[in-house]
């Protein structure tokens, strides 16, 4: 675990401070420098991008990390490489020319409700063409033990860029449409950069000279587009189905109720960077022990910080919501199930890798596939009727079936659970902070009062877990930082 945690905190430091420039333009900048109208254009077609991103990605990021690691003769890995540089074009461009012939219709699908959607169609498509082989890059890059730079791009870069075009609207040096038309720049120039980066680090060398099991790959890779395509509709599709039924300016109440609860994923999000590469290294050596202590503490350890990050959201969002307007607490529920969906998604440690790895992972796509549908007919039925509560209730019940399933399957499959008895403990830890907590007021301006009990949480629960050492890993970090001290 030394190479995870050693990554994982620097990916965990550059993702928060991702969050809090994210944070001040989601909380503070986009609300209000922007109105509510534009503010939900701006989700919708961000959210739409990425729904669409898997599907152009070809499933490349995955297969780049199950299958590289396989190649030891560099024809047949320069052969793997081209591949995947040239498949994701088979779908970007057709679907290029789709879009370019049916422009009207797919504007009047999109703006049904919303009539000023339609002439963004084009930003849609740029955008996820431009995550697609960012993602693509910057699995490159992962492979080679490198994700550091990627994820600065990823978290940091484009927030920055953001920040610095909402102040130019703000002073009206430019216009809205101009801001849009810079946020397509922005991630056109974030793949650039990634490309760039991932050059430098294994220069491809274009070979047609293709792998003996060229076949499977391109099968994989298809599946995979279902499969991601499946996780991102479970997470972005909500957006873009309010969009269809209700008024746009419902995403960006909505939008902020999600930044607030996607916090939770961050250490997730880090930790994972390092952790698919090493756990598609342990399932081809066929290592059953280093799977399940890498199952088991990667686990525990999402769950201290997850599970001390949604106390900490929970017990300070109504502070949270009075710094904000009336309108965006309609997403105080939001927040409390989705949030609680994120825990739950920390709590499954590296599931996702020992499945999307092992040899198990087709029915696990269909089954992604499956659930995403439900998700989608959901949305369908909640959101008219229950609106954002609606598309939060649908996105946490698929997310929480989605979740159990997958810890089955890997029980039946691998016989290893995530659970352990330290997690139990950090449980009933957590619990008895938030019953305390939360019948403590602090009477101060909303952000002092914020500060005052975050503080007082963190450190009751740092001094517990250390007391306790509910954490091997988490324990030897505070140990070697109090004798550094």
């Amino acid at each position: 675990m030394g190479i995870v945690l050693k990554q994982s905190l620097n990916n965990t430091i550059i993702t928060y401070i991702g969050f809090t420039i994210g944070a001040i333009n989601t909380l503070f900048l986009y609300t209000r420098f922007l109105t509510d109208e534009y503010y939900g254009l701006v989700g919708v077609i961000l959210s739409a991008s990425a729904v669409l991103m898997p599907l152009l990605a070809f499933g490349i990021p995955n297969t780049l990390v199950k299958y590289y690691s396989g190649f030891k003769d560099s024809t047949y890995k320069n052969g793997f490489l081209t591949l995947m540089l040239i498949l994701p074009l088979f779908l970007m461009l057709p679907l290029a020319l789709v879009s370019y012939f049916a422009y009207d219709a797919i504007g009047n699908f999109l703006s049904d409700e919303n009539p000023i959607v339609k002439g963004y169609v084009w930003y849609i498509f740029i955008i996820g063409m431009s995550m697609a082989y960012f993602e693509i890059f910057y699995a490159w890059a992962k492979v080679q033990m490198k994700s550091i730079f990627g994820n600065f791009l990823k978290e940091v870069f484009t927030r920055l860029g953001v920040t610095a075009l909402l102040v130019l609207v703000y002073f009206e040096w430019i216009s809205v449409d101009v801001f849009l038309l810079c946020l397509v720049g922005l991630y056109v120039l974030r793949m650039l950069l990634m490309k760039i980066y991932a050059y430098k680090l294994r220069m491809p060398v274009l070979s047609f000279k293709l792998p003996t099991n060229t076949k499977t790959i391109i099968q994989y890779s298809a599946l995979i587009i279902l499969g991601g395509s499946a996780a991102v509709v479970l997470l972005e599709v909500d957006k873009v189905m309010i969009n269809q039924f209700i008024k746009i300016e419902n995403v960006a109440y909505y939008s902020v109720a999600i930044f607030i609860a996607t916090v939770i994923s961050v250490p997730s999000r880090a930790m994972h960077q390092i952790v698919y590469p090493l756990t598609a290294e342990i399932l081809t050596k066929k290592d059953h022990g280093a799977l399940k202590d890498l199952y088991q503490r990667s686990a525990l350890t999402l769950f201290i910080i997850s599970g001390l990050i949604y106390l900490l959201i929970i017990l300070n969002l109504e502070e949270l919501y009075t710094l904000l307007s009336d309108d965006y607490s309609k997403g105080y529920l939001v927040v409390f199930l989705i949030g609680l969906a994120k825990v739950y998604d920390a709590l499954l440690g590296n599931n996702n890798a020992i499945l999307y790895n092992s040899d198990y992972y087709k029915m696990l796509l269909i089954l992604g596939v499956f659930l995403a549908i439900i998700t989608i007919l959901f949305n369908m039925w909640l959101i008219p009727e229950y609106e954002l509560i609606g598309a939060a209730i649908a996105s946490f019940s698929a997310i929480f079936i989605y979740n159990t399933l997958k810890l089955i399957f890997v029980k039946t499959r691998f016989g290893i659970l995530p659970f352990s008895t330290a997690m139990f403990k950090v449980l009933l830890v957590l619990g008895v902070l938030g019953i305390v907590f939360y019948a403590i007021s602090i009477p101060f301006h909303p952000i002092l009062s914020i500060l005052i009990k975050s503080v007082a949480i963190v450190i009751i629960y740092t001094w517990m877990l250390y007391r306790f050492k509910l954490s091997e890993d988490v324990s030897g970090i505070l140990d070697k930082y109090l004798k550094n001290k």
